[in-house]
Formats: C-alpha cells, sequence, structure tokens
C-alpha cells in the first residue's frame, strides 16, 4: 500500500495544484493540513506524515508554483493572498471541515490569514520556527535567494549550496541533507538541477509584508491552542518575538530546541515528543 495518494486539483483560476494525501480519510482524529514555508513543498513534510498517518489523516500541499504544482504565466497571481485562496479551496476539495495545522515558516503566516478569514476550519496550530515579525537577519538572507535559480550540476554540489544558504544545516546527517536538497532541486532538460520554485514569486511575496500588521494577524490565532516551535540558533523567529506571543496568547506552549536554526525538520525527538503531547490534547 501506498504511504500517501498523489491528488490534484483545479485552483478557482484554473491552475493544476497537488497535493500529498497520508493516511485515513475516515480517521477518527481531527486532520492535519501541513502548509510548508515560502519556497518549500510537501515533501518536506513526508517523514511527520508518515508518522501521524496511524491516526490523523494528513494533507500535504504544493503552493502554485512550487513542487509539482503548476506554475502561474502572472506572477502577481503569488500574491499570499491568492494562495490563501488556494488553500481554502484545497479544504473544501478535500473535505477538511475543521483541520489542525502544522506550519513551516511562510506558512505559519497563511496560518494567521485561515485564522481570520475561515476561523470556523481551524482547530489548533502549530507553527514551527515563526511568529509574526521576522528578523531583519532572516530577512535578508531569504531575499538573497528566492528570487534567483542556482542551478547545480549534481546532488552533492546542491548540498553544498544548501548548506551555505541554511548554515544552521551544516551539522545534519548526510541523509537529511540529501533528503532537504531533493526537496529544493529537480532536475532540468538541460541536465542541471534548478530550484524546485518559480523564482519570479519572490516579487509579490515579499512586497506584500507591509500590506497588513503582522500582530492583528497573530491575534487571529488567539482562539486556537497553538504549539510554538523554535530553533534556538534561528535567524528567523527570536527569543524576543517568541516570548512576546507567549505573553499575548491565552493558550500557547513553546518550546525552544538547544543547537538548532530555521526551520526545525519536525524530527528532532522533543519535537516528536511535544506534537504528539499537543495532538493528544486538541
Amino acid at each position: 500500500m501506498a504511504i500517501f495518494r498523489e491528488c490534484r486539483f483545479l485552483s478557482q483560476d484554473g491552475r493544476s495544484l497537488y497535493y500529498r494525501d497520508y493516511g485515513d480519510p475516515s480517521a477518527g482524529a481531527s486532520p492535519v493540513l501541513c502548509l510548508p514555508g515560502l519556497t518549500r513543498n510537501s515533501k518536506d513534510f513526508h517523514a511527520l506524515a508518515s508518522r501521524l498517518a496511524a491516526s490523523h489523516r494528513v494533507i500535504c500541499p504544493d503552493y502554485r508554483g512550487r513542487g509539482q504544482s503548476e506554475r502561474d504565466p502572472d506572477p502577481a497571481n503569488y500574491h499570499p493572498q491568492v494562495t490563501l485562496g488556494d488553500l481554502r479551496h484545497l479544504m473544501i476539495v478535500t473535505g477538511l471541515d475543521e483541520a489542525i495545522l502544522v506550519c513551516t515558516s511562510y506558512g505559519g503566516f497563511m496560518a494567521m490569514g485561515l485564522a481570520v478569514l475561515a476561523p470556523s476550519s481551524l482547530r489548533a496550530m502549530i507553527l514551527n520556527d515563526v511568529g509574526p515579525e521576522v528578523s531583519e537577519q532572516g530577512m535578508r538572507r531569504i531575499s538573497g535567494y528566492v528570487g534567483k535559480d542556482s542551478p547545480q550540476p549534481d546532488w552533492d554540489a546542491a548540498i553544498a549550496e544548501l548548506q551555505r544558504m541554511f548554515p544552521e544545516m551544516a551539522d545534519d546527517d548526510p541523509a537529511t541533507l540529501r533528503d532537504e536538497a531533493e526537496a529544493t532541486w529537480r532536475a532540468g532538460n538541460d541536465g542541471l538541477l534548478h530550484f524546485d520554485w518559480d523564482t519570479r514569486l519572490a516579487a509579490a511575496v515579499l512586497e506584500a509584508r507591509t500590506e497588513s500588521d503582522p500582530w492583528v494577524l497573530f491575534r487571529a490565532l488567539s482562539q486556537f491552542p497553538v504549539l510554538a516551535l523554535r530553533g534556538e540558533r534561528s535567524d528567523v523567529l527570536s527569543a524576543e518575538t517568541l516570548r512576546r506571543m507567549v505573553q499575548a496568547h491565552p493558550d500557547i506552549e513553546a518550546v525552544t530546541v538547544s543547537g538548532r536554526g530555521h526551520p526545525l525538520t519536525l524530527n528532532e525527538p522533543e519535537v516528536t515528543e511535544a506534537i504528539d503531547a499537543f495532538l493528544a490534547r486538541v
């Protein structure tokens, strides 16, 4: 039996979008919807989704322009509001009446948007190294690679480039680094490995940062239980921002993983323990 089902749906404007569907759709536990980072895709959640599939249905989408989802001919459609529309449509298509969200980085901002637009469809949130504010250091690093391709001749070169892009991953084991590289590049017709996202998305997404107050969006999460995970060496979610999140939210658990940066793999032992305990109570 396959670990997951590969599925597609049409967005409301006709784009063909991809998602992985793990577990039993009739499982009694609340379904889980995994939202990846800005340029990431469903592959990042494979280990977590495979583990949770024993008790939960788990949906892992590729946003438009990422992974196996169709690239948009109009890069303006990579605006976060369009992605939110895609996610709401996905939840309707898959019958997710009420889901627990697992959100890495940019996915956390998508969760905040869904909390504003469709709060009745959400049950709880797990935030992976993301909060209302992104540190300037982290934003400079992300802005430095998201909008331009970085072709690599082979997987060894891709892993080396990945470690440059995400310096906190330097100590990861070879198998983890290979998995991360395969979720970042894919083979092109020219024999080189290319980023597995449409680099034209950068302008629409990064320019949208200033369109709303992120702390107002975060307050929309106050009606849901939240598990906030942070890597101790993160350059995206600062310790001070996490402290303010804990002060501002009435039902939030915070876990900081020592020695780790941005983002967490969600397979760290203390993260696995925290996620299982959180899911058991929500």
